[in-house]
């Protein structure tokens, strides 16, 4: 810290230039560099040449250096050199650890019950800790070895038992505690990625984890949704509010790298953007190799960038000055340099987010990753590993149904005047923990679907569980057939239950959770609205549109799609308007004339305000609302 200040001070002077320093105003911007680059750093001109094809690019504030991957151990005296060379540029400079035997061959992870193994975790650890006070684990802390110590030390407990244990005696006793003892000062951190509804069965631990470290990381990485994770883009923001509630509030920053980029320069964008705008302290650039080797591409100029959008490649990739040099663009370092000096002007105007509350029992499985599907459609998702106090509405899927008193816990709700929102997933999975509520059932069987009567047809069939239910005892809000004007069969899709002084809804799941993004606006626009009230506002519009939502009356729309679409933020009658936070556009807010009579339309409470505007393909609003 003296070196920092005595380097602002000669800069101020006039002494020298600090062209690292980067003055974020809301997040530290990071670059994180592997162990196979660090190694590199020995030779000075490799060193200062790529520093530069970088830092002429990207304004960066913080570097963490990696000791260790692939049984890779960068040496004292390069650690120490590369360390220094970005103390003097003004850059804070932390350590990594990989702990990787070898990621080509399917991330070979260490095994922990192997003595030769835990001997070099602890070494790895010790020799971060003489370096650095502070230091990160990237993704891979946690096994997947079934060697025949592990087959022997696991006995008769399942593989998700046995590595839970295992992982939190290694964290304890062969990271924390021996790094500490080393250098007292120093904080152990764990990047958790973005896999987290499979973490159990390797060995992750959300529930202890959190509690071993000093705090934890996010792998916000979403790169192409069609992949093998089905990595949807909302899970960006979701799981970085996921981490800061398990973390009670640790929770660093979140992690992107150059992965979705070949599908278009936006795939990358939003991931970055989705992050600062989830009020990340920090935001990581994974890595420093690619930073210098992915070069900007005609290819990763999409169609849609000839219109109005919220990132202009063109604009990206010409040349601009900084100070007095003229710099040509060459990297996707320029593209993460301007979204993120974007995102930092718009993140100091947001308040604390806020959204639906969904709970999610430590180490569940069921239903994996269906909250970022719902906030595809639409519903601000925000996770806890408890059962939501004093909300009007909660949402249980699947990953609820293990908890002993769930029954007792939805009364509770029902009777304080909530709702419950259950997935069908759940429903099938408990049904004798909601029949104290209503006696319901999901069973197996199926309903093919394209027709939603006064709510819309999809353009495609939908394969859906039916829901079965006592006549009169509940009621469907939203049906679906094959059709259903004019058919023979009916299903929910929206359904309800009265009890006590709330509601219980059950909201079908496709057996595809893609396919929600395949119900028609109407339909969605009636789950957005049951589901919102916490929350000032609601959307009305297609599929792939987020909503984001903050506690000083701000909010955030983006469109993930190809293209435009016409949306509505709803609320209170009384709203007035939405004021852009960016350029200042002024979209008045007015209840429209009444339309539709009868039981439907009285459900359907007092008349909402109602904001339109068009979105272009990949681009977000930031609005101001009174």
């Amino acid at each position: 810290m003296k070196l920092f200040r005595q380097l602002l001070l000669a800069a101020a002077l006039g002494c020298i230039a600090i062209p690292g320093f980067a003055g974020h105003k809301n997040f530290k911007v990071s670059v994180y560099v592997r162990a196979y680059e660090v190694e590199k750093m020995k030779d000075t001109q490799w060193l200062e040449s790529t520093w530069k094809t970088i830092s002429s690019q990207l304004d960066v504030d913080k570097i963490y250096l990696e000791t260790h991957r692939d049984l890779l151990i960068v040496d004292h005296a390069t650690l120490e050199k590369a360390k220094k060379f970005f103390e003097k540029q003004g850059i804070e400079v932390a350590g990594g650890i990989t702990y990787t035997i070898s990621e080509p061959n399917d991330f070979e992870t260490f095994s922990y019950s192997d003595p030769a193994d835990r001997a070099k975790v602890q070494e790895i650890a010790e020799h971060t800790a003489r370096h650095f006070d502070e230091f990160l684990l990237d993704d891979f802390f946690f096994t997947s070895s079934k060697k025949d110590v592990e087959i022997a030390a696991k006995g008769d407990k399942s593989w998700t038992e046995y590595r839970l244990e295992l992982m939190n005696e290694a964290g304890r006793n062969l990271v924390v505690g021996p790094a500490k003892k080393v250098n007292p000062k120093v904080k152990v951190i764990i990047k958790y990625p973005n896999w987290y509804d499979h973490f159990q069965g390797l060995g992750f631990n959300l529930e202890w984890g959190p509690k071993i470290f000093d705090g934890v990381w996010t792998g916000t990485e979403t790169r192409d949704p069609a992949g093998a994770q089905h990595l949807q883009n909302y899970l960006s923001y979701n799981v970085m509010r996921y981490y800061e509630n398990i973390s009670d509030g640790r929770n660093g920053g979140g992690w992107v790298d150059s992965g979705g980029i070949f599908m278009s320069m936006d795939r990358y964008a939003e991931q970055l953007f989705l992050t600062a705008i989830a009020k990340g302290r920090d935001v990581m650039l994974f890595d420093y190799s690619q930073l210098l080797s992915v070069r900007l591409n005609p290819r990763f100029r999409a169609p849609w960038q000839d219109g109005e959008v919220s990132w202009k490649y063109d604009e990206m990739t010409a040349s601009f000055k900084k100070g007095k040099e003229t710099v040509e663009p060459s990297t996707m370092a320029r593209i993460a340099d301007v979204v993120l000096r974007k995102a930092d002007a718009l993140v100091g105007k947001l308040g604390n987010p806020v959204g639906i509350h969904s709970y999610k029992v430590f180490h569940a499985s069921g239903e994996e990753f269906l909250q970022n599907y719902l906030g595809m459609i639409g519903l601000p998702m925000d996770m806890y590993p408890s059962f939501p106090e004093g909300r009007k509405a909660v949402l249980l899927t699947k990953q609820a149904a293990t908890d002993p008193d769930l029954t007792a816990k939805i009364h509770k709700q029902l009777q304080g005047g909530g709702d419950v929102f259950i997935t069908t997933g759940l429903l099938q999975a408990v049904p004798e923990k909601i029949a104290p509520i209503c006696e319901l059932r999901c069973e197996g069987y199926k309903a093919l679907v394209n027709d939603f009567g006064r709510f819309g047809q999809s353009e495609r069939d939908i394969l859906i569980p039916q829901v079965h239910y006592l006549t009169n005892d509940s009621w469907e809000v939203v049906s679906a057939g094959r059709p259903l004007t004019g058919g023979v069969s009916g299903y929910p899709i929206l359904h309800r239950a009265l009890y006590s002084q709330g509601t219980l809804y059950v909201v079908t799941i496709p057996d595809d959770f893609g396919q929600l993004y395949d119900y028609p606006a109407g339909v969605l626009n009636e789950i957005r609205r049951a589901m919102s009230k916490d929350l000032d506002l609601y959307l009305e519009g297609p599929s792939k549109v987020g909503l984001f939502l903050y506690d000083n009356k701000t909010v955030i729309v983006e469109n993930f799609n190809d293209t435009p679409v016409e949306v509505k933020l709803c609320g209170d009658p009384a709203l007035k308007s939405f004021t852009d936070l960016e350029n200042g556009e002024v979209v008045p807010a007015a209840v429209p004339q009444a339309s539709g009579q009868g039981f439907f339309f009285m459900m359907r409470g007092k008349p909402q305000a109602k904001a339109a505007f068009t979105l272009p393909p990949h681009t977000y609003r930031a609005f101001r609302y009174e």
